[in-house]
């Protein structure tokens, strides 16, 4: 008789100890672990209810137990001695399916919303710019971008599966809710103010639904990549980029540009950009390069786009301004662990993005952005 296979998941059960901050749909709390001492930890409310000071609590410490930077927290699986109520709501599309942990959410495009008809005959998103970025990073960045450029515009997150599956993960997503149309949580990923089965249904729920002059696409935090051509979870860009181009939008792309990455795949313009956009990205994208980087870094960011395909069109963009935005940013500006000094030319470049895509916004005899439909 063979074995039993060994778990793929760390299981610990502890109590808490403590409440930490609180989020859109995310709850911070530390516990106590016999075999690991305290513990730091994540819940989502929605998921397993509210845990308290004292509470029994199941958790997943696997990503913990590596160190993890984005992930790096051991995640509340349930509450047992006080169970949350049954869901009641509206709702049928299931995500994180055929997982232990998965959820039943109201899907935009399903039949029973009120968003049914209108997400049935949508099929054009009319020209909409929807500026397409690697990282999670990128979206304070190009949202900053955008409404330096027009404050009045109505920008959307979609946010895809590749990174985090709950947008309740998301501390900035939380910071920047309010300047937000809303956010799409597409495929796998959840929590957003919209669910769609699709990145094409969430982009057109963007526009049709939300209203958005304007879209952002970006994975949830927490980026996956192996350090091979094809192993990196933002080859999902590219794929982005032909969705837009499918829905006749405009695809927008941020460039991962870095002159502080120790690995020189990431120096320059990033391999994961060159990629994604320029072999992915099939249908073309307008590839958005911010002027002021300096003239070796710039050099390099030209002879790096200079063997981009015909399709993809480098347009320069002024940075006027842009810096002093993103100065106020209202969630801290940081990716891979370093922040605005150090990465000064991957912010800029995304809210160089934000600022072409608000250029791009389509107008009416008016001036004004072209409602949705």
């Amino acid at each position: 008789m063979s074995s039993p296979p060994s778990s793929r998941i760390r299981w610990r059960r502890g109590e808490v100890t403590a409440l930490g901050r609180g989020g859109h749909d995310s709850l911070e709390l530390t516990v106590a672990v016999p075999e690991d001492g305290e513990v730091r930890a994540l819940a989502y409310p929605s998921l397993v209810g509210v845990p308290q000071v004292g509470d029994t609590v199941l958790l997943n410490t696997t990503a913990w137990a590596q160190n993890l930077g984005t992930g790096g927290y051991a995640l509340v699986v349930a509450v047992p001695d006080r169970l949350p109520a049954d869901p009641t709501g509206p709702g049928h599309l299931v995500k994180a399916r055929y997982t232990p942990l998965q959820v039943t959410v109201q899907g935009v495009d399903e039949q029973d919303t009120e968003h049914h008809a209108t997400m049935a005959e949508a099929d054009s998103l009319d020209g909409m710019p929807v500026v397409v970025a690697d990282l999670h990073s990128a979206l304070p960045a190009v949202l900053i971008g955008a409404l330096a450029t027009d404050p009045d515009l109505k920008v959307a997150y979609v946010m895809t599966d590749g990174g985090a599956l709950a947008a309740g993960f998301s501390r900035t997503i939380d910071a920047l809710h309010k300047s937000l149309a809303g956010v799409v949580t597409v495929g796998q990923a959840f929590g957003g103010d919209v669910e769609a089965v699709t990145v094409h249904t969430g982009l057109l729920a963007a526009r049709h639904v939300l209203g958005a002059d304007l879209a952002i696409v970006t994975q949830g935090p927490g980026n996956l990549g192996t350090g091979t051509p094809w192993g990196f979870s933002g080859v999902a860009a590219g794929e982005a980029c032909n969705a837009v181009t499918v829905l006749g939008g405009v695809p927008v792309g941020a460039l991962r540009i870095s002159d502080a990455d120790p690995r020189p795949r990431h120096r320059g313009v990033s391999h994961h950009s060159l990629t994604a956009f320029g072999r992915v990205a099939l249908g073309g994208v307008t590839l958005v390069a911010p002027r002021g980087l300096g003239s070796e870094l710039g050099s390099q960011v030209d002879e790096d786009l200079a063997g981009q395909p015909a399709r993809n069109p480098v347009v320069w963009v002024d940075t006027d301004g842009l810096e002093d935005a993103l100065s106020l940013s209202p969630v801290p500006l940081r990716t891979m662990g370093r922040g605005m000094p150090e990465e000064r030319a991957y912010f800029l470049a995304a809210a160089a993005a934000g600022r072409y895509a608000a250029l791009a916004v389509p107008v009416d005899a008016d001036g004004a952005a072209e409602p949705a439909p």
